[in-house]
């Protein structure tokens, strides 16, 4: 017999029986049973993937058809609060007759000034350099440029998370880094300013609904629905509130350097679409 015979006999070899006679062909069908079930619940996964994955389309609201009149408003709101966080931006800047030794002075000033606000709570991850720049000196003798040496400078920006401690802050700075320590400036923001931006954007949207009925009255007509309302405010940039607040150190100094926060106000602005209808 040979192996083809062999491997076919073998594979249709009867298994062992309780007392139902194999039949060839039963396994195929088996097979095919569960390959059909796996198709159905298969076709059923890509049913839902394909439904969980298509865009519903937007209804529009009723009487906002493109044939309908209607009336496009704008609304500002403002609201004040006292912001919460201060950001100072420090400059440290060192001379020296060398590149080398400039740089090394002005990394020892940086360092006492990082030591200082680390004492003072602020956090290493409120800390950020963002400035570093080396360049010769020159003088210029009968018009002749001599150099004179190297000036290192260093900005750090750092982020004070409770206005009323700040003032120890920067006082800290500026008495560990001695001369060479400057603030370039100053800015207040809120730490969470979603609670004014949410009251703008209140009072924006109660001007356009009161701006838009009087539009509406006065037309001769009256308010249908809102087809559409647009918050169009930019974000705002953070403003400096000022120059350099503090050159060179007080050593002995006794008062902390008062910070005030103020309030700051916040400006929303939004456009409502309305539909118009006959009186």
């Amino acid at each position: 017999m040979s192996e083809g015979s062999d491997v076919h006999t073998s594979e249709h070899t009867p298994p062992a029986s309780t007392g139902n006679r194999w039949r060839p062909g039963a396994r195929t069908a088996i097979v095919a049973v569960v390959a059909l079930g796996a198709l159905v619940v298969g076709g059923t996964g890509l049913g839902l993937a394909l439904s969980a994955g298509a865009t519903t389309p937007v209804a529009t609201p009723a009487g906002c058809g493109s044939s309908q009149p209607r009336l496009t408003v704008q609304g500002t709101g403002q609201a004040d609060g006292t912001p919460d966080v201060l950001t100072a931006v420090f400059g440290f800047s060192s001379s020296a007759a060398s590149a080398t030794a400039a740089l090394a002075q002005n990394n020892a000033d940086v360092d006492q000034a990082l030591l200082a606000l680390a004492g003072k709570g602020v956090a290493q991850a409120d800390v950020q350099t963002t400035g570093l720049s080396l360049a010769p000196q020159y003088v210029y003798p009968n018009g002749v440029p001599t150099r004179t040496g190297f000036q290192a400078t260093n900005t750090v920006t750092a982020t004070l998370r409770d206005t009323k401690t700040a003032g120890d802050a920067i006082d800290a700075v500026v008495n560990a880094s001695g001369d060479a320590a400057t603030i370039d400036s100053l800015t207040f923001s809120f730490g969470d300013p979603s609670q004014v931006e949410n009251q703008a954007r209140t009072h924006a949207v109660h001007q356009a609904v009161a701006h838009a009925g009087a539009m509406a009255a006065a037309a001769g007509r009256r308010l249908g629905a809102v087809c559409s309302l647009t918050d169009d405010t930019q974000p705002s940039l953070l403003q400096p509130s000022g120059g350099a607040a503090y050159a060179g150190a007080a050593t002995n100094q006794a008062a902390t350097v008062p910070v005030e926060p103020g309030s700051q106000t916040e400006t929303d602005q939004v456009t409502m679409v309305y539909a118009l209808r006959a009186r």
